[in-house]
């Protein structure tokens, strides 16, 4: 391994959970980075040929702990046909990897309209990282500026439902506040929803077990994961009367679009 590459620092895994034989997470220890909840940066990789990997992974510890420890935490999953996934699936606790210098990235809670009372967190799979970041971030005031925070997880199997001991803290912490909805889309569980995120708006199904009605003046919805999941629940709530947020003109959902296969 080659130890300087510009733009990354050298980091080093300290600990590291494996959820399925696919879906694991990382904590890295690296220099210190300057980031906001909900952003992310870089992890990088030489393969055995000396090529030079590199994609965008979201932070899921807060600003606050990366202060504390150092260390930066990430949610992954292994695709079989990436280029930079299946290498760092293979770290373990010591090895080295490359993480970028900042986080970079506009889904932060300081572009949510200050209008919103109600904040909706749509994720699928390891999308739910960022979301957890700005659940845990200390500096925003979440408990007095919003009625209703709700976390929608969506996954094809229960097992991949990560964190779920960090969300009943969080639960706790928000007192009443803080609603998760958990969707399986290949198993039929009980306390779960089932299909894609799209279709359970469209119906109103998520609200109905949210029991929190989405409403043009005080919701805004953030959207991370799947490009096709951010697409089609794009088209949907267009189609119930919502708008993009820009910054040009304000609107109640937005999204990032980093994702992508590897």
């Amino acid at each position: 391994m080659q130890w300087k590459n510009i733009n990354f620092n050298l980091g080093k895994v300290v600990s590291r959970i494996d959820w399925t034989e696919s879906l694991f997470t990382i904590r890295i220890r690296s220099g210190s980075i300057p980031y906001i909840s909900g952003q992310f940066t870089k992890l990088a990789l030489y393969d055995k040929n000396k090529e030079f990997h590199r994609r965008a992974y979201s932070i899921v510890n807060s600003p606050e702990n990366h202060k504390k420890t150092g260390e930066l935490e990430f949610l992954i999953i292994t695709d079989p046909k990436g280029n930079l996934s299946p290498l760092i699936h293979q770290l373990n606790v010591n090895d080295y990897i490359y993480v970028g210098t900042e986080g970079t990235g506009f889904m932060t809670l300081d572009a949510v309209p200050t209008n919103s009372k109600d904040l909706w967190l749509l994720s699928t799979g390891t999308a739910i990282g960022p979301f957890i970041s700005m659940l845990e971030d200390e500096n925003e005031n979440k408990n007095k500026r919003f009625n209703n925070i709700i976390l929608v997880h969506a996954v094809r199997k229960k097992s991949e439902l990560a964190y779920k001991n960090k969300i009943k803290q969080l639960e706790s912490k928000y007192q009443g506040k803080l609603k998760y909805v958990r969707i399986i889309s290949r198993e039929q569980t009980p306390r779960n929803l089932s299909g894609r995120i799209p279709e359970l708006l469209r119906t109103g199904e998520l609200e109905r077990e949210c029991k929190v009605l989405l409403c043009q003046k005080s919701s805004f919805l953030y959207m991370c994961g799947n490009p096709q999941m951010v697409k089609d629940t794009s088209d949907t709530l267009r189609s119930l009367g919502f708008s993009k947020h820009l910054q040009a003109k304000s609107g109640q959902f937005s999204s990032e679009n980093y994702w992508k296969v590897g």
